[in-house]
C-alpha cells in the first residue's frame, strides 16, 4: 500500500540532479558530513526548468527546512495559508507541514537553501528550530516582499554560494551565521503578535492549541486515527471552556476553533488523496469519520469537489 511521501534529502538531491543536469557528487558541498548536519544553497534559476515545464512543485512533506527568496510572480500554498506574490517572496518551509509553490510567469529567480536541525544545532546557542516563532506551527512563513527588501537579502545568498565553495577552514561557523541572519530577517517581517505569542494569556492559548492540533500529523498509515476531532475535545484538552477556546482563537486567528481544525483536516484529506492510494474509506477512518458519505460531504462542503474528484 502507498504511504504519504517524506522528501528526503537523497530523494531532494535526486531531483536537483534531473533539474540541473549535474551529477548528485557535484551538487553536494564539499566537507559536509553528518556530524555537522547537513546545508546547501542554489540558483532557482538552475533548477527551475523542469518546475515550468510541468508548472507544479511536489506538495510534499521535505525531511528538511528550506529558506527561499523567489523572484517573479508565484503562488504559494502553505498550510492554510495561500498567497499570491507580485513580484517576490521569502518563503520559509519546515518538515512539519508541506508547502506548494506554483511560478505564474517565465521570469523566475532567486535562490534557495536547504538545511538540517542538526546543522544549526551545532551553533554555540544550539539553536532549536522548531522553537523559533518563524518555524513554529501556524505561524507567518510566506512573506511578499519588496524590491528593496528582496536586494537586501540577496547578498547574504551569494555570501553562502561564495563561501560553500571556499576552502576556508570554519566555512559552516560562518553558513550557520548567514542561515541565522535570515531567520532573524524573516521574523523582523512578521506580526509583533506573532513574535511575542507567550506575553499573554489569549496567544498562549492559540499558540498551545495550534501546537495541539499539529501534533496529530502527518497520518501515516491506515490504521492511525485522530485522536481529537470536535472544538469540545481540543477545549477540554487545555482545560478551558470551548466558548472561550473560540473567542480567543477567533480574536487571534479570525478563525473559529472548528473552521481551523477543518481546514487542517482537508489540508490531510488533500495529501492522503493525492499521495497514497489508501481507499476512501481508509482515509476517512483516518481523519475521524464513522462513515464515508460523513467524510464525502464534509470534503465536498470544505472544496467543492468530491473526494474520487479530488484524487482524479
Amino acid at each position: 500500500m502507498k504511504n504519504i511521501q517524506i522528501t528526503s534529502l537523497d530523494e531532494f538531491y535526486k531531483e536537483a540532479a534531473k533539474f540541473t543536469g549535474k551529477d548528485i557528487n557535484a551538487l553536494l558541498p564539499p566537507g559536509i558530513n553528518n556530524e555537522i548536519g547537513h546545508f546547501n544553497v542554489f540558483d532557482i534559476a538552475d533548477t527551475i526548468k523542469e518546475v515550468k515545464r510541468k508548472q507544479v512543485m511536489p506538495y510534499n512533506r521535505r525531511a528538511y527546512y528550506k529558506i527561499s527568496l523567489i523572484r517573479g510572480k508565484n503562488r504559494a500554498e502553505y498550510a492554510d495559508k495561500v498567497i499570491n506574490v507580485k513580484k517576490n517572496a521569502l518563503l520559509f518551509a519546515t518538515p512539519k507541514v508541506p508547502y506548494h509553490w506554483i511560478p505564474q510567469d517565465e521570469n523566475q529567480a532567486g535562490s534557495f537553501c536547504v538545511f538540517t536541525d542538526a546543522f544549526l544545532i551545532k551553533t554555540k546557542s544550539g539553536v532549536i528550530l522548531d522553537e523559533l516563532p518563524i518555524f513554529k506551527s501556524g505561524g507567518y512563513p510566506v512573506f511578499e516582499i519588496t524590491d528593496e527588501e528582496a536586494d537586501e537579502i540577496a547578498p547574504t545568498f551569494m555570501k553562502m554560494k561564495k563561501e560553500i565553495a571556499s576552502d576556508y577552514e570554519y566555512k559552516y561557523d560562518l553558513l550557520r551565521n548567514y542561515v541565522l541572519e535570515l531567520i532573524h530577517y524573516g521574523q523582523k517581517l512578521q506580526p509583533a503578535t506573532a513574535l511575542h505569542a507567550n506575553q499573554n494569556a489569549a496567544a498562549r492559548i492559540t499558540s498551545l492549541f495550534i501546537e495541539l492540533l499539529e501534533r496529530q500529523f502527518p497520518i501515516e498509515s491506515p490504521t492511525q486515527k485522530l485522536e481529537l476531532r470536535s472544538a469540545k475535545e481540543y477545549a477540554e484538552r487545555l482545560a478551558i471552556h470551548v466558548n472561550y477556546l473560540n473567542k480567543v482563537l477567533k480574536e487571534n486567528t479570525g478563525k473559529t476553533t472548528t473552521e481551523m481544525i477543518s481546514g487542517r483536516i482537508v489540508l490531510e484529506a488533500k495529501l492522503l488523496l493525492k499521495q497514497t492510494d489508501w481507499n476512501i474509506s481508509d482515509i476517512a477512518f483516518s481523519l475521524g469519520f464513522d462513515e464515508v458519505a460523513h467524510f464525502s460531504n464534509f470534503f465536498k462542503k470544505q472544496t467543492a469537489v468530491a473526494p474520487l474528484t479530488f484524487r482524479s
